[in-house]
């Protein structure tokens, strides 16, 4: 089984892009060799308020464990409890070079229009190669917009192995086959994001059901009246690949199925599927909200775990750059 890792930031609310494209696959997938990380080191790359930062924080953690994951199976924690993550960052900076940095289209897009951003924000890539190769991941489970930085990634391990002697294993991305890129209900053309951008489009794991129906009801489709997918039917199109992905059913199958039926019956199906989908993480999110220990033991048992993967690669990195070890001479090399 191959070694995974992947992680989220802790930046707005829990929306069902992000439980689609990311969480419910970590859950069914995981192992003991599957790490799934808040970055919350990430999230900083933007100002934050830090008693926010920390209620995100712990709130993004209860949903994860209610989705399913178990921290007795994967390794569930903080970036920040894993202090090795900066070290490995600095390193890798002074690998990585400022014109591949400056093709990534993920920064050009955040800092278009801005007249000063964050170093933070310009490095977030080598921060995002460092999580991944500190575990020796061979998969990142990512959505298509992080494609271009596991590639930078395996850009960076490949010419520190050349540089310094195989130290990490090249990961590859892996992508979900369904449900990668919810889009907005009222924008179709965008990824579902933060509800403050569009709080018509964006269900949020912690609405009730009642406001779930109502954007789906008011969703954007067309003028026509077929429910199908096509390129010119860009509404309809989100709402059968949320059906789809919420079902497991696929889109022809799907589409048979509507055939000749009006959009509003269309709809009230898809309400009534996501609501059904969603009813027993939003149950057991409330039951761990109400257990705050439970989510503090259950992070810190993730970030013993993972700091020992991660101790161990760093030790590798440090000797192999040369670095002296605590006590040390300057003798031979302290590891093979």
């Amino acid at each position: 089984m191959a070694r995974v890792f992947s992680g989220m930031q802790p930046s707005g609310d829990v929306h069902l892009g992000n439980y689609l494209g990311a969480i419910v696959r970590w859950v069914r997938e995981q192992q003991p060799d599957h790490y799934f990380c808040v970055v919350d080191l990430h999230a900083i790359t933007v100002p934050q308020e830090p008693a926010a930062l920390r209620e995100r924080t712990v709130d993004l953690a209860c949903w994860l464990f209610a989705a399913g994951l178990d921290p007795d199976v994967c390794v569930a924690f903080v970036q920040s409890h894993v202090p090795e993550h900066t070290e490995l960052t600095w390193i890798l900076n002074c690998v990585a070079t400022m014109g591949e940095l400056q093709r990534m289209t993920q920064f050009k897009e955040k800092a278009q229009g801005k007249e000063s951003v964050s170093v933070g924000l310009f490095d977030y890539p080598v921060l995002m190669a460092a999580d991944i190769l500190l575990y020796q991941a061979e998969e990142v489970p990512v959505g298509d917009d992080q494609r271009q930085h596991v590639e930078l990634t395996r850009d960076i391990a490949q010419r520190f192995n050349a540089r310094y002697g195989e130290t990490f294993t090249i990961p590859v991305a892996t992508f979900p086959k369904v449900g990668a890129r919810i889009m907005d209900l009222q924008i179709p053309t965008r990824k579902m994001a933060k509800s403050a951008e569009s709080p018509g489009g964006t269900i949020l794991l912690a609405e009730d059901p009642d406001t779930t129906r109502k954007k789906i009801m008011r969703a954007v489709t067309d003028s026509g009246t077929e429910v199908r997918a096509a390129p010119d039917k860009q509404g309809i199109t989100n709402l059968l690949d949320l059906l789809a992905a919420v079902t497991g059913e696929d889109v022809p199958t799907l589409e048979e199925r509507y055939k000749g039926k009006q959009y509003g019956a269309f709809k009230k199906d898809v309400a009534d599927a996501v609501n059904e989908f969603l009813a027993p993480v939003r149950a057991r999110y409330a039951e761990l909200r109400d257990d705050p220990g439970a989510i503090a033991e259950a992070l810190a048992k993730g970030a013993d775990k993972a700091r020992v993967v991660a101790a161990e690669t760093l030790a590798r990195v440090r000797e192999r750059v040369g670095f002296l070890p605590p006590g040390a001479g300057t003798g031979g090399s302290a590891l093979a």
